[in-house]
C-alpha cells in the first residue's frame, strides 16, 4: 500500500548523498539517506513506546527538521499525525488533544496536557518498514476555524499522494534539482503538502526557516541559491516593501514564486513583477482537498485577482446552494454592478478528485457526496477565459432587503482609500432590512479618518444597499498563522473589535 513515507524511501534510494533538507534555524543539513535514517530512528522510538497503527500523534513543532522527521516517522509507523501550532494557547491545545484522542505528543515542551510527551529526535535508526497506506488516514488536520470551531479533516495517504501527482502534472512546478525555501508553518496543510511533501516527492532540496523575517529570508535565498519560494501574501507584501536592489540580490536565482492560503492583492503582484521581473503564481485550495485545487500555473499566466484553473485530475463546477450545477444569478436590479464579469454568475465552488478527504473526524461525516463531489463553501465565478475568481465564503454573504452583498466587493472599495491599512466587512442584524453592512477599519499609521469619510467614499462607488451603515475603527484584526482573518478567536487571545467581525473577510493594503 502506498504510504507518504515511501516518498522519502524512494528519494533516499535514488539520491542518497544529495542534500535533502537544510534547517536554517537549527543550522542542520541532512542528505536523503541521513534524513531517511533519522525517520527510522524516530519511528523506532515511537513503536518502542507502544504506538499502534491508527494511534493519533500530535506534532507540536515549528517549521523545522524536527517536524519533517516526526511527520514521516508517524506515517511510517502506521499512525496518524495531528499537526498543531506550537504557539497554540493551552485551552485550544487541550481541545484538539481531547477531540483527536491523541496518545502521544512530539514536542520540544515537556508538558503534553495529558498524552505522553516524546522529544523530537534525528538520531539514526535501523530500517522500519512502512505500515499502512492508501485509504488509511495519514494526517488529521484541524482547520483554522476562521468561520467556526476547528474541525478535524481526515486526509488519507491516497488523498495526499493524489494531490502531489496532480501538482506534478502542472508544468513549472517543483522538480528535482530545485532548492525550495519554506518559511510557512508546516503544521498548516499548505506548508505540509505543497511545501514539504511536494518537494520530497520531486527530490528537491528543502530549505526551512522557523519564522519569516524578510531581511533574513533574502540572505538565505542568496546563500542557498533558492530557486522556488512557496509563500503566503503577507510574505510577498514584505518583499514588495524592499528596494529593487535588495530583491534583485536576494532573489537572483529564483525561477518560481507561488502564493496560497489567503488572497494575494494585485498591487503586491504588480510591485514584485516591477521590481524583479518575476510573476507570483497564485493557487486556491482547502484542507479538505489536500490541499491544492487550482493554480495560475496551469495556464502559465499570473492573472491578477484570479486563482487560475483546476489541476489535472481535479474537476470543478459552480453550483447553487441546493447542489444544482447552475450559477447563482446576479442582482438584476443592480445594472451598474461590475463586480463580476458580464454573463458570469457566482456560485458555490464544488470539486471532485482523488485528492479529496475522507470526511471529518471521527466518523467521516460530511465528506464528498455519493458522486464524489464536495461543496467547499467558497463563492466564485469563472471569467471569459475559464479562470476562477473567488468572491467570498457563502456564510459571509450579507442579505440587505433581499439583495446579496459580497463583503469582498465592499472591502475592495474601502481598501483603495490611502488612509486604510486593513478592513473587514460584516453583516449585522437590522430591524428594517434584515441585515446591514458594517465595516471594521484599521487606519494607516498616523492618519486621521472618520466614519463619514468611509461612507462617502463607498457611496461614490457602490449601490446604496451596499454602503456601510456603520463603521468601526480598530487597532488590529485577528488572523490565523497564514494570514486569514480568524472568525473565531483562539482561546486566551484578545477578542476582536466586536463579535460581528467573526464573520468577516480581510483585505490587506500592499
Amino acid at each position: 500500500m502506498a504510504n507518504i513515507a515511501d516518498l522519502l524511501t524512494g528519494a533516499a534510494a535514488r539520491w542518497p548523498d544529495v542534500v535533502a533538507l537544510t534547517d536554517t534555524t537549527a543550522e542542520q543539513t541532512f542528505t536523503w539517506s541521513q534524513l531517511d535514517s533519522a525517520v527510522n530512528g524516530q519511528a523506532g522510538k515511537l513503536i518502542g513506546h507502544g504506538l499502534r497503527a491508527g494511534d493519533r500523534v500530535i506534532l507540536r513543532l515549528p517549521t523545522s527538521v524536527d517536524f519533517a522527521t516526526a511527520l514521516f516517522a508517524v506515517a511510517r509507523a502506521g499512525a496518524i499525525a495531528v499537526p498543531v501550532s506550537p504557539l497554540a494557547p493551552e485551552a485550544e491545545f487541550a481541545r484538539l488533544t481531547g477531540h483527536s484522542g491523541a496518545r502521544f505528543v512530539i514536542s520540544r515542551d515537556s508538558d503534553g496536557g495529558g498524552p505522553e510527551v516524546l522529544t523530537p529526535s534525528t538520531e539514526p535508526g535501523e530500517p522500519v518498514a512502512a505500515a499502512g497506506g492508501d485509504e488509511n488516514i495519514a494526517v488529521l488536520s484541524y482547520t483554522s476555524g476562521t468561520t467556526g470551531p476547528s474541525r478535524g479533516v481526515m486526509l488519507s495517504h491516497r488523498a495526499l499522494l493524489a494531490n502531489l501527482d496532480q501538482l506534478g502534472a502542472v508544468p513549472g512546478t517543483v522538480r528535482h534539482g530545485d532548492r525550495v525555501f519554506v518559511a510557512i508553518p508546516l503544521f498548516h496543510v499548505y506548508g505540509l503538502g505543497p511545501g514539504l511533501l511536494h518537494s520530497v516527492s520531486a527530490g528537491a532540496t528543502v530549505v526551512l526557516a522557523e519564522r519569516f523575517d524578510v531581511v533574513k529570508a533574502l540572505e538565505v535565498c542568496a546563500a542557498h541559491r533558492i530557486t522556488v519560494i512557496g509563500g503566503v501574501p503577507a510574505m510577498y507584501a514584505e518583499f514588495a516593501r524592499m528596494s529593487a536592489d535588495e530583491l534583485g540580490a536576494g532573489l537572483a536565482s529564483i525561477r518560481l514564486l507561488s502564493s496560497g492560503a489567503a488572497p494575494l492583492h494585485p498591487k503586491v503582484l504588480a510591485t514584485i513583477r516591477e521590481k524583479t521581473g518575476l510573476a507570483i503564481f497564485e493557487g486556491y485550495g482547502l484542507t479538505e482537498a489536500a490541499p491544492v485545487v487550482t493554480s495560475t500555473l496551469v495556464t502559465g499566466y499570473a492573472k491578477p485577482g484570479s486563482v487560475g484553473r483546476p489541476l489535472p485530475g481535479v474537476e470543478l463546477r459552480l453550483v447553487e446552494s441546493d447542489g444544482l450545477s447552475e450559477p447563482v444569478p446576479l442582482d438584476p436590479d443592480d445594472l451598474d454592478d461590475a463586480f463580476v464579469e458580464d454573463d458570469a454568475g457566482a456560485g458555490l465552488v464544488s470539486v471532485r478528485g482523488a485528492n479529496l478527504f475522507s470526511g471529518y473526524w471521527p466518523d467521516g461525516a460530511h465528506g464528498p457526496d455519493e458522486d464524489g463531489w464536495f461543496r467547499t463553501g467558497d463563492v466564485g465565478y469563472l471569467d471569459t477565459d475559464g479562470d476562477l475568481h473567488l468572491v467570498d465564503r457563502a456564510n459571509d454573504l450579507i442579505i440587505v432587503n433581499g439583495f446579496n452583498v459580497f463583503p469582498h466587493e465592499v472591502e475592495e472599495v474601502i481598501i483603495a482609500m490611502p488612509e486604510v491599512a486593513e478592513v473587514a466587512v460584516v453583516g449585522v442584524l437590522d430591524e428594517r432590512s434584515g441585515e446591514s453592512v458594517k465595516a471594521v477599519v484599521v487606519p494607516a499609521p498616523g492618519v486621521s479618518l472618520s466614519e463619514q469619510q468611509v461612507v462617502e467614499h463607498c457611496a461614490a462607488g457602490l449601490a446604496g444597499y451596499k454602503v456601510p451603515r456603520t463603521v468601526e475603527f480598530a487597532d488590529a484584526l485577528p488572523h490565523s498563522a497564514t494570514g486569514k482573518l480568524r472568525r473565531v478567536p483562539p482561546a486566551a487571545s484578545p477578542p476582536p473589535p466586536s463579535t460581528e467581525t467573526l464573520r468577516a473577510r480581510s483585505r490587506f493594503k500592499s
